[in-house]
């Protein structure tokens, strides 16, 4: 029965300036001497294909930076695309740009990071330009070829040359960006003139028409449903969906169910389909409600979802969304466009199956690192990564393991940890914290998967979920599930054990604990801790945990490290 939500990863490549510490930590940005920077590339260019990007940049003296040590993406229009820009605004030569609209172009085509095309995904970049807007890229056939595509506007031409500092991606358009808000879009699209008036009638345009992205608290995502959407489902006309969802007579009223569901189609923060791909379910602005998602046959389909009943397993059919017209950037966040109307659902629990490392950005942006060679996280300030705290020194990200995608957070809880690699020992810690995925509001068994590498070193640790204690069984890592002697699977959950790791991987070292069961009050982001409560151990791994909703199934699927599942 494949009753689950497992969270995804895409991989896509950030460089970061990670603070320094006492840890040593392998280097992720090189230079060499002999290496031409963009602007003197550019300049050298022996095609004489950028002299008007160089004149641009030299106009604003942006060479201060393009040809000093950094790492960096450049965009590069050539003196055709930059002429055909030009002639579309009405000018004849880059000299009637003024510094201000020049800045504007060049922070649109650069960013602060390398990233090669070989770290594109059909979506949203993840670095984000110095213009403040996300580049979208994806690839296209024409005559048997493939080119990738950047903001559906250009055409790379020529990819990935190396330079000093950074890379050089060549394109045969300028990338314009968006002047809109994402209601502005929507309204001035007349595909979604019954969902604008919707916006409208409900207050909810003026949330989204505001231009003030970067604040926080001011990045949306909004799921809009066209005319053709709508009517599918009855509703051909405003009046239509009105009269089905407005049970208050104000749809301004935040009670009111057309405002709960125009809601309902909004995502707090700036979410392309890559972002959304990367976690199991998003919250909305319609209080402790969310959307669910997943990839089936390459579409991606929100609100699909399996439940398990005394009856069997229920399946909900859910709504694709168009990715050719969705990641429409706005100036304050993205649209995407639904193929089907989709209604407020109110949630029950389902099972979030969390992978660790998979689930941190700052990891897994870093292709030359994620699923590839160990590497030690500086603490820095204690916030190197966002959603992982611990109490000093470094983290040690370990790879080519037999954990679920080959790879665990490995620290020393009451002694310092192993120098893996030759990399360098992390502190003796006493606690790790992380920041949940999104958990739908319900009671959950909690299961902590682990990997037992030093069975020499007793160590007991203490689970807390939003720091309440869990008291059903504390996680020893250095016990191996092998040791309980039972091999009867109902057996080994009745006491609190499950194998959680796939067939071939079966084995005492790949264990889960059931540390307790938690009630979540709302729906939402929490906390979990490891907290050392006796003895040391340098080598806790920690892989998974697994939020089961109780009465469910809790001994499936299995994980194995290849990324392969079994149900």
């Amino acid at each position: 029965m494949k009753v689950y939500k497992l969270i995804a990863t895409i991989s896509m490549l950030v460089v970061i300036t990670l603070l320094a510490s006492h840890c040593n930590k392998t280097s992720i940005k090189e230079t060499t001497s002999e290496d031409p920077n963009i602007l003197e590339y550019l300049e050298k260019d022996s095609t004489g294909n950028f002299t008007s990007l160089v004149t641009m940049i030299n106009k604003v003296k942006y060479g201060s930076f393009l040809n000093a040590y950094g790492s960096y993406t450049l965009f590069a229009p050539t003196n055709t695309a930059i002429a055909a820009y030009l002639q579309k605004i009405g000018k004849s030569s880059v000299d009637q740009l003024s510094a201000e609209e020049i800045k504007a172009i060049l922070n649109f085509h650069i960013l602060e990071e390398k990233v090669l095309t070989a770290d594109f995904n059909d979506g949203k970049l993840n670095s984000i330009t110095m213009y403040g807007q996300f580049l979208v890229t994806g690839v296209v056939n024409r005559d048997g070829s493939s080119y990738f595509v950047v903001n559906r506007q250009a055409t790379i031409t020529s990819s990935n040359i190396q330079v000093g500092n950074g890379v050089i991606q060549v394109i045969d358009q300028v990338l314009i960006p968006t002047v809109k808000t994402i209601a502005q879009l929507v309204e001035e699209d007349a595909a979604y003139s019954i969902f604008a008036e919707a916006l409208k009638e409900t207050g909810l345009y003026d949330t989204l028409n505001k231009n003030n992205a970067g604040v926080s608290g001011s990045w949306y995502t909004l799921i809009a449903e066209t005319n053709s959407a709508l009517s599918d489902s009855g509703f051909t006309t405003y009046a239509n969906l009105k009269s089905k969802y407005c049970n208050t007579g104000d749809p301004k009223n935040p009670a009111d169910s057309l405002h709960l569901y125009v809601a309902y189609h909004i995502l707090p923060d700036v979410k392309y389909l890559a972002d959304i791909v990367m976690s199991g379910s998003h919250a909305t602005l319609a209080p402790l409600e969310v959307i669910t998602n997943k990839l089936v046959n390459s579409k991606l389909l929100v609100n699909d979802d399996e439940y398990a009943t005394i009856d069997g397993t229920v399946h909900e059919q859910g709504v694709e969304l168009d990715q050719p017209n969705s990641d429409m950037s706005a100036t304050n966040g993205v649209v995407h466009r639904a193929l089907a109307h989709i209604p407020l659902k109110i949630r029950k629990p389902f099972p979030v199956y969390w992978d660790l490392c998979a689930t941190v950005p700052e990891l897994t942006r870093l292709s030359s690192i994620y699923r590839k060679k160990t590497y030690l996280f500086d603490y820095g300030d204690g916030n190197t990564l966002a959603d992982v705290k611990w109490e000093k020194s470094c983290l040690k990200y370990r790879n080519g393991v037999t954990g679920y995608l080959g790879d665990y957070w490995q620290l020393g809880l009451g002694t310092s940890g192993s120098n893996t690699d030759n990399l360098g020992s992390c502190s003796s810690n006493s606690w790790i914290e992380f920041t949940t995925p999104l958990l739908v509001k319900g009671k959950y068994k909690v299961w902590v998967g682990y990997f037992t590498q030093n069975t020499g070193k007793v160590v007991n640790v203490q689970t807390l979920f939003d720091s309440v204690p869990l008291t059903s069984a504390l996680v020893q890592f250095h016990q191996k599930i092998s040791s309980v002697n039972v091999a009867d699977e109902a057996t080994l959950e009745a006491l609190g054990w499950k194998w959680w790791a796939g067939a071939s991987k079966k084995s005492g070292s790949t264990a889960a604990r059931m540390v307790g069961v938690v009630d979540v009050a709302a729906t939402g982001r929490h906390k979990i801790r490891f907290q050392l409560v006796s003895g040391s151990n340098s080598d806790c791994n920690l892989d998974m945990v697994h939020f089961i909703p109780v009465g469910m199934n809790q001994t499936r699927p299995r994980f194995n490290p290849d990324g392969t599942i079994e149900y």
